[in-house]
This record gives C-alpha cells, sequence and structure tokens, in this order.
C-alpha cells in the first residue's frame, strides 16, 4: 500500500489509500484545469488571511511568489502534476508547501468543499464571458450572410412542405432571435453563478473572523453596484451544484438550436434542395464515392446536441439523492460541465465559420420560390378582402388547387373563367396575387417575411450587434 501524502490524508488514517481506490477516487487527469482559478482563490484567501492578522506580510509575499512560480510552471507545461495528491487543490498545496513553509498555513478557515464551489464558480463565469462572445459572433455570421443573400426568396415550410415564401434572410433571422434568447439566459446564469462560496469552510463556517466580503471584492463576486455577493447559508453553498445544472441547461438549449440551424443546412445543402452552398474546407468527401461532398461540419453539430443534453440529464441524476451537504458524488459534475462547455463553444465557433463560407444557390432558391402554391394563402386574403369569411375562402382556393392539380397545371395557370365559374368574386385581378415580388411587399405587419420588414430587422441586428 502507498503511502500518501500528509496533505491529502489526515492523522486520522494509518496509511493510504489502496492503490485502486486512489485510482478510482482522483480527479486530477480532469480538474486540473481548474489551476488559474484555484491559485486565484489561493491569493485572494491569502491576502485576506494577512488582513486578519493570520499571516504576516512577509509570510503573504512568500506565498504570493510561490503561487505565481507555480503557475508559470504549469503554463509552460513543466508542472507535475500527481494522482496521488487527487486533485489539483491537493497538487499545488502540497508543492507549494514544500517550497514555502507558509503554504502549511494556506488552508487555514479552508475546505476543499468550499474550494472547489470557488474554483468551479471562477472558472464558469470565465466560460460563460467567451461563450457569450462566441453566440453573438455566430448571430454576427447568420446577419452576414442574410445581408449578403438579402433579395433572394425561399419557400417557408411547415411539416417540411412548401408552405408560403420567405426572404432566406428572414429564416437566418430566425435563429439570430433565439440565439438572443440563448445569450439572455447566459447572463442570468452569469448572475447567480457570481456568488462567492469562499469562507463557508466544509459546511458549517469556522470559529476565525474570515472577511468574507473583502475576497468577494476582490475576486469581482459583486452586484452592478459593487456590493459583495455572498453564499448566505455555509450547507448550501458548500452543495450547491445548481449553478452547474442551470448552465448545463442553457447549454443543452443552445445545442438544440444549433441541431436545429444544423438540420436546415444539411437540409439546403443538399442536391434535392440546393438552395446553399458549403465552401470544401468545412464539408468531407466520400472514402468510396467520388462525387460526394457531405455537410460533416453541420452533421457534428446536429450530433453533438446529444451529449450536451445527456450531460444535463446525468447532472440532475447524480444531485437527486444527495443529502446535505458535500458528497464525493459531486466530483462528478466537473467532467459533464466541462464536457458541455468544451462542447457548445466549439460548435458555435464552427457553425459561424461554416456560415462565413457558405453562400446561396440563387438559381435553385428562385425555381423553388416560383412555386404558385406557396401563394395560395394570398389568394384566401384576396376574397376576404372582397367580403368572404376566411373559413369560405380557404375552401374555394382549396377548390382551385384540385382543379388545377386535376388538370396538370400550376394554379397560376388557371383561366378569369374557370375561376369566375367557382366564385364570381375571382375577378380578372385575382391573379396578379401570383406576383411572388409584390406578394412579399404586401407583408407589412411587424415580424412578417415582407421586404420592408426583413430590411428593418437587417438593419436593427446589425446596429444591435456591432
Amino acid at each position: 500500500m502507498k503511502k500518501s501524502s500528509p496533505v491529502s490524508r489526515s492523522g486520522r488514517f494509518a496509511g493510504g489509500p489502496a492503490a485502486d481506490v486512489a485510482a478510482f477516487s482522483e480527479s486530477i487527469s480532469f480538474d486540473w484545469r481548474l489551476w488559474r482559478h484555484d491559485i486565484r482563490g489561493s491569493k485572494a484567501h491569502a491576502a485576506m488571511l494577512q488582513r486578519i492578522g493570520l499571516l504576516t506580510r512577509q509570510e503573504l509575499q512568500e506565498l504570493l511568489a510561490g503561487l505565481d512560480q507555480i503557475a508559470a510552471e504549469i503554463e509552460a507545461g513543466r508542472f507535475r502534476w500527481k494522482a496521488e495528491l487527487e486533485d489539483v487543490h491537493m497538487n499545488i498545496e502540497a508543492e507549494l508547501t514544500r517550497r514555502v513553509a507558509a503554504g502549511a498555513k494556506l488552508h487555514t478557515g479552508r475546505s476543499r468543499n468550499d474550494q472547489v464551489a470557488l474554483d468551479m464558480r471562477l472558472w464558469l463565469r470565465d466560460e460563460i464571458r467567451a461563450l457569450d462572445g462566441e453566440v453573438q459572433s455566430l448571430q454576427r455570421a447568420l446577419v452576414e450572410l442574410a445581408r449578403r443573400e438579402e433579395d433572394v426568396i425561399i419557400p417557408g415550410y411547415t411539416h417540411l412542405q412548401r408552405a408560403q415564401p420567405v426572404y432566406l434572410a428572414h429564416h437566418l433571422l430566425a435563429y439570430v432571435e433565439m440565439l438572443a434568447r440563448d445569450r439572455e439566459r447566459l447572463d442570468q446564469c452569469f448572475d447567480r453563478v457570481n456568488v462567492c462560496p469562499l469562507g463557508c469552510g466544509a459546511l458549517a463556517g469556522t470559529t476565525l473572523p474570515l472577511d468574507r466580503e473583502w475576497v468577494a471584492r476582490l475576486l469581482g463576486f459583486v452586484d452592478e453596484r459593487g456590493r459583495p455577493r455572498l453564499c448566505q447559508n455555509s450547507m448550501d453553498a458548500v452543495s450547491d451544484r445548481d449553478f452547474a445544472v442551470e448552465f448545463c441547461s442553457v447549454a443543452a438549449l443552445l445545442a438544440v438550436h444549433l441541431s436545429r440551424l444544423a438540420e436546415d443546412l444539411v437540409l439546403w445543402a443538399s442536391a434535392e434542395f440546393n438552395f446553399l452552398s458549403i465552401a470544401d474546407a468545412y464539408t468531407t468527401g466520400s472514402s468510396l464515392m467520388p462525387q460526394k461532398k457531405n455537410p460533416d461540419v453541420a452533421e457534428l453539430t446536429r450530433g453533438k446536441s446529444g451529449r450536451v443534453i445527456g450531460n444535463l440529464v446525468a447532472l440532475l441524476a447524480l444531485l437527486k439523492g444527495l443529502p446535505m451537504t458535500y458528497n464525493r458524488d459531486l466530483q462528478e459534475d466537473k467532467e459533464r460541465l466541462f464536457d458541455s462547455v468544451d462542447t457548445v463553444r466549439a460548435t458555435t465557433r464552427l457553425c459561424a465559420a461554416m456560415l462565413r463560407h457558405s453562400r446561396a444557390n440563387r438559381k435553385a432558391c428562385a425555381a423553388a420560390a416560383a412555386d404558385p402554391a406557396l401563394l395560395a394563402t394570398d389568394l384566401a386574403d384576396y376574397l376576404v378582402r372582397k367580403g368572404m369569411p376566411f373559413r369560405q375562402a380557404h375552401h374555394v382556393v382549396g377548390q382551385l388547387v384540385a382543379l388545377a392539380e386535376q388538370s396538370g397545371r400550376k394554379l397560376n395557370q388557371l383561366t378569369p373563367a374557370e375561376l369566375q365559374a367557382l366564385d364570381p368574386r375571382l375577378g380578372p385581378d385575382a391573379l396578379e396575387v401570383f406576383d411572388l415580388k409584390r406578394a412579399l411587399l404586401r407583408r407589412q405587419v411587424p415580424g412578417s417575411p415582407g421586404a420592408k420588414q426583413v430590411q428593418r430587422q437587417l438593419a436593427r441586428w446589425e446596429r444591435l450587434l456591432k
């Protein structure tokens, strides 16, 4: 049996854990990525200990210098992580204590329970900020593509059947709206992440006069007026992973939005639709069929949404039966959280890049949008303007659609006489509703795909995303 470090095992134990137990329980293989935030939290804690008289100024300087040295070595890839020390906290503290005698004082008034809660909140704050910037970049890419192809009209679909005409820009801007809600949720999530748990100890605080508010200010856990934000219940502080679950929930919904966008791109890039061409750099070929051009980035984006959804479910299942307060089960939260962050950030970046290297196939879009059946509802609206109730108008136009299908013609190829024979209110001007550009100009209701409305929304988003 290995003899464990005195840092990781207390005097309560005569020996260290069995080798297989140590291998089973270590987390350094994944939580090492918290090192910057662990060191930042340790510096703030040390400064506070000096402030309340539990460290001398000299000891503080030695600790800060030692932590800086360790940080430089980790950054350069020279630091040796030791699995027997279990986690990132013990690895850094043990090495600091080996170099600086005052390192043994650093854990005063602190537990790994509030330490890891702090590190995760610090880390997730940074990741939320970075992800928000990447989502904004994806919004810009969508708006840029919409602006480049602003005059392109395509069929809008329901049930994946051609429904009514829309500008491609309008379709793309729908995703910009969805992503705006994702950014709102990220902002709200950040607000709940931004609360300081340090000073809550293992579960019951400490008898030492820690200045929690001072540490919270130092680490940026403040509200919009600069007031410190502290976890108010020590038991909740060390067991709370709501912030991780909430982020994974936001990430899962973002991943679903990315997946829906990817599905549209996969369809549009197919030969059957041929609405969009994606640059070669964001597609792959086939190992067998030389003609193939596969939208792999879009397909992987669609596929990766499943793992992000799975991470959310795994976290919820992890927490559902835990008693107060800290339980070792909580170690399992990190890989799920880390994977969700990594996955949504990577897919968001790649989607933005792919869109910036895509273009509309204008001829194919125009051919599809020229289908006069897309304007059948406009013909019903024509009858409504003549005083006919909409349900009756819907029925009349349905009969015209059936007549056109039976005669092997398109709806706009019916003669004025045939229209009048079905209903005299269908005057000679009824066929004018099939002018596509004029039909889109008539759509002036806010939020509609009318030409003026789309231009207004493009200008709005260009302004908002500057």
